[in-house]
């Protein structure tokens, strides 16, 4: 496909102009409340799916229940797009199923003249790395960016043939037909791949849970505080970081950069903290101590440095005398997940409990047999590495080519929605 064939071939010699979405969209109404016993579905800025574009089941309000007047009826075909972060860059085209329904605070709802752009024209140029970029060259704010709906609406579009609307809309046609393809093309390519990402993920689990918490041999399950003992962290913050200085473990990082075990650090902090800050040790267990989610809230990296490692005060060191990746993977299983959960605090904000910690018990292998024990965790946990060396491979190389097939449906999308603006074809 060429970057300018296919165009110059479609439109033929017709002339382009660059329209801002508000000259080829029309106006739209708050809703009016008819009577408080009126009901609307409504579509907040997380019904939304980022990757689909689709809604997801909303919540339903009434007069009463409604979170401000402000919000906009929908209708079928029209396009809304979040304007504010978090959710800022999510946006969908309404279905039938959703028309007459609400669109909450925080979207810019975009009605197409549909004598004059299609609604998929106007979907796949939302969705262009273009709109993407003047996203963010015109939000404003820092804790929650934002652009505004007039921005939104100043956004210029091209319009093929504008005083032909019949064969402008036969080119936008065309152009949409190809895009609607190869959208469909690479979800169902991305699916496959994470479908096959995820099996190959279950698969891990399940073995690894099976080789930890089977019943064959002598093992007894132990509560953590019979093991060894918690050493929770003191607190620094993102200030302190420095490119030298004493190597830190955040309790963020443990769910986001570290795997089962680690000798070097993702950061650092100023050496004359020193004094102020707590330590894991060689061979510690080093755990999250808060999270967003269950999952990730007491998730563990085994430190194998040479060095102690500052941590931070929202995670602990678990100091013991097993073999670190054993309890590590142990902390990984069903069974362990399962326990945890009756400790974690509810909120918003997922905390570890640690006095309950202590009680949740780990599958310990000869346990009056220090010796014999240890040399099992060993023959396990030489197992499990080569196992999870495979998995992460597996995972990297599935993530990798679902990245690479997104990059090239984005690459062949922005192609067929280059269109040179006045200026840039009179330089050419």
């Amino acid at each position: 496909m060429s970057d300018s064939g296919f165009l110059e071939k479609l439109l033929d010699g017709a002339e382009v102009k660059w329209k801002p979405l508000e000259d080829v969209t029309l106006p739209t109404s708050n809703i009016k409340w008819a009577d408080t016993d009126q009901t609307y579905r409504y579509i907040d800025l997380t019904s939304v799916h980022r990757e689909t574009g689709t809604i997801s089941e909303a919540k339903e309000i009434t007069a009463e229940t409604a979170p401000s007047r402000a919000q906009k009826l929908v209708k079928t075909d029209d396009l809304i797009f979040a304007t504010t972060r978090p959710a800022q860059q999510r946006f969908c085209l309404i279905s039938p199923d959703w028309s007459g329904e609400v669109a909450s605070t925080g979207y810019c709802v975009l009605r197409p003249d549909q004598s004059r752009v299609l609604p998929g024209w106007l979907l796949h140029w939302i969705s262009s790395s273009q709109f993407k970029a003047y996203v963010e060259e015109n939000q404003s704010g820092s804790a929650y960016p934002a652009i505004s709906d007039g921005k939104v609406k100043a956004f210029e579009i091209p319009i093929p043939c504008p005083d032909d609307p019949e064969k402008s809309l036969a080119i936008q046609g065309e152009i949409v037909r190809i895009l609607d393809r190869l959208t469909e093309l690479t979800t169902e390519l991305t699916t496959e791949l994470t479908t096959e990402l995820e099996a190959r993920k279950k698969q891990y689990n399940h073995y690894r849970d099976q080789l930890l918490t089977s019943e064959d041999g002598e093992i007894e399950w132990l509560p953590m505080e019979h093991i060894g003992e918690f050493v929770r962290g003191k607190r620094f913050t993102k200030a302190d970081y420095r490119d030298e200085g004493i190597r830190a473990i955040h309790y963020g990082e443990i769910y986001t950069h570290y795997g089962v075990f680690a000798s070097e650090t993702l950061s650092k902090v100023r050496a004359d903290m020193a004094n102020s800050l707590r330590f894991a040790e060689k061979n510690d267990v080093v755990m999250a101590g808060v999270s967003e989610t269950l999952e990730d809230v007491g998730k563990a990296v085994a430190w194998l440095g040479d060095d102690k490692v500052a941590i931070h005060d929202d995670s602990y060191a678990f100091r013991h005398p097993m073999n670190p990746k054993y309890i590590v993977y142990t902390m990984q299983t069903d069974a362990f997940h399962d326990q945890k959960g009756q400790f974690v605090s509810r909120g918003k904000i997922k905390r570890l409990l640690i006095d309950g910690m202590k009680k949740v018990k780990l599958p310990i292998p000869f346990p009056d047999d220090p010796q014999k024990s240890l040399a099992e965790q060993a023959r396990i946990v030489a197992i499990l590495d080569k196992f999870d060396a495979l998995t992460t491979s597996l995972t990297k190389g599935l993530s990798r080519e679902i990245e690479l097939r997104r990059k090239q449906y984005e690459y062949y999308r922005d192609l067929l929605l280059t269109f040179r603006k006045p200026a840039e074809a009179a330089e050419a």
